[in-house]
């Protein structure tokens, strides 16, 4: 059988390009394709012969030494000539060649370039108690990683598209042969990604996206605590080929509180009184979140006593009902008496002595 030259089966010229050859395999690949034409062995030999001409062509080194010698592949090749080392052919290159030219025909998914989620963001928020309590609308200011609006992030300039990477010819890894080992490495000139961009964005670089700013409002709901994460969907940053973003979350933190100390949905405070109350009892004014509440004070109350208000506290996060106040009373010890004071106060030591005497003496 007499070898057709491999320009010839591609329908090209001795000067094509490289994308030329490669427009012309696509077209020609597509129609003769195995898969396209069952059960027509013509068909199939003829895909073949177009294949192994488009894998001479398209590397510079192997199209060289074929324009020089006439040599073609294969061990006793189409007119049974014996090629060099240098076009030796393996299956399963053609195997990788084949999957990603054809990925537009047969969906072929290593041909697409992975899509992947962005990564999620965190934003420190402190809050007053109040606004933990009644909850609260705040506004954050975030940063972040967003598409290039200029060049909608394909890191190109506007107008020009990615050029295919003439070191891996769009693969994006190369191979070699060590002994009896195939060694595959990434493409060291795209860095893997099998095209370069010649002509950048001049707004993001060639990046494909920007660091902005953007203010954000969201929404503090009542009965938050220290550490409460609020997330807020796909506000985090961009995805990588055409991945959702990620998620931002506002961690809370709360500011210290003047009058009041949390735990969990309780709050503690204190309150001192004079110590005559504390003897006779009473209506006292309380403390809370929302404004003073007078209540009952009962004769008696030593220092330390603990007053429970209920449903004085911290509304229950995401439920119903709010936790309690705690008071813990304590009593005030006048410091500047008085004359009368002082006087009154030894008749009350008089009169309080003479009543345990008596209580003594009738047991």
């Amino acid at each position: 059988m007499v070898k057709r030259d491999y320009y010839d089966l591609l329908g090209i010229d001795h000067l094509a390009t490289t994308e030329e050859i490669k427009r012309a395999y696509r077209r020609l690949a597509h129609q003769f394709h195995p898969d396209k034409n069952p059960g027509n062995p013509a068909a199939e030999e003829h895909f073949r012969r177009i294949t192994e001409a488009y894998e001479i062509l398209q590397d510079a080194q192997k199209r060289a030494a074929y324009d020089r010698y006439g040599f073609f592949r294969g061990s006793r090749g189409f007119g049974g000539f014996t090629e060099p080392e240098e076009f030796s052919f393996r299956k399963n290159h053609f195997d990788g060649v084949f999957e990603e030219l054809f990925a537009d025909f047969f969906q072929n998914p290593r041909r697409r370039q992975k899509k992947s989620r962005g990564a999620d963001l965190r934003y420190n928020l402190e809050i007053s108690l109040e606004e933990a309590a009644f909850g609260a609308e705040r506004e954050i200011k975030v940063t972040r990683r967003s598409v290039c609006l200029l060049c909608q992030g394909s890191r190109c300039a506007p107008g020009t598209t990615p050029t295919t990477c003439p070191a891996c010819r769009g693969y994006s890894f190369l191979r070699s042969q060590r002994g009896f080992f195939v060694v595959e490495t990434t493409c060291e000139r795209c860095q893997g990604e099998g095209e370069i961009i010649v002509h950048p964005c001049p707004k993001c670089k060639g990046i494909g996206h920007l660091k902005i700013s953007r203010l954000l409002r969201i929404n503090i709901p009542p009965g938050v605590d220290y550490g409460t994460r609020l997330r807020l969907g796909r506000e985090g940053e961009m995805g990588r080929n055409g991945g959702l973003p990620g998620d931002l979350y506002v961690i809370i933190s709360i500011k210290k509180h003047a009058l009041f100390t949390r735990l969990g949905n309780d709050l503690r405070g204190q309150i001192s009184i004079p110590f005559y109350q504390a003897l006779t009892g009473g209506e006292i004014e309380i403390p809370t979140l929302e404004g003073k509440i007078r209540v009952k004070l009962p004769a008696k109350t030593p220092a330390g006593k603990i007053l429970t208000i209920k449903e004085q506290g911290m509304p229950i996060l995401h439920g119903s009902g709010r936790g309690d106040l705690h008071i813990t009373v304590g009593v005030e010890i006048p410091q500047n008496l008085s004359k009368s004071q002082r006087e009154m106060l030894d008749q009350f030591r008089r009169l309080s002595q003479e009543g345990q005497d008596s209580g003594k003496q009738s047991s």
